[in-house]
């Protein structure tokens, strides 16, 4: 069977405090990578339908993205940080999984 192909690309951050760390990528519950701020990771998969959860330090992640991926196919998402400034900062410290967003392209 052939492969599939996961790319994440982070965007840098405007606050080097939230940006600095490296995040987990984790496809199915397994960790398979990592990806710093500025960095594009492609992550190799099987055809089919997979899930996806980027994991900071902590409590800090994403929401869970399922999707399903095709053989040769590649399946992009961006992501990033809260956004700098109090309500963006303030509701991800209340609601771990608005801290990483990941938004498929």
């Amino acid at each position: 069977m052939g492969e599939a192909t996961i790319r994440l690309s982070r965007a840098g951050s405007l606050s080097p405090l939230l940006g600095m760390e490296t995040w987990n990528i984790s496809v199915d519950g397994r960790v398979v990578g990592a990806i710093a701020a500025g960095e594009t990771v492609e992550v190799s998969v099987t055809p089919g339908q997979h899930s996806l959860l980027l994991r900071g330090r902590g409590r800090n992640r994403s929401p869970l993205r399922a999707f399903e991926v095709a053989e040769d196919e590649v399946v992009s998402y961006r992501c990033h940080g809260p956004r700098y400034g109090p309500p963006h900062v303030v509701a991800a410290l209340i609601k771990p999984d608005l801290w990483i967003t990941l938004r498929r392209e």
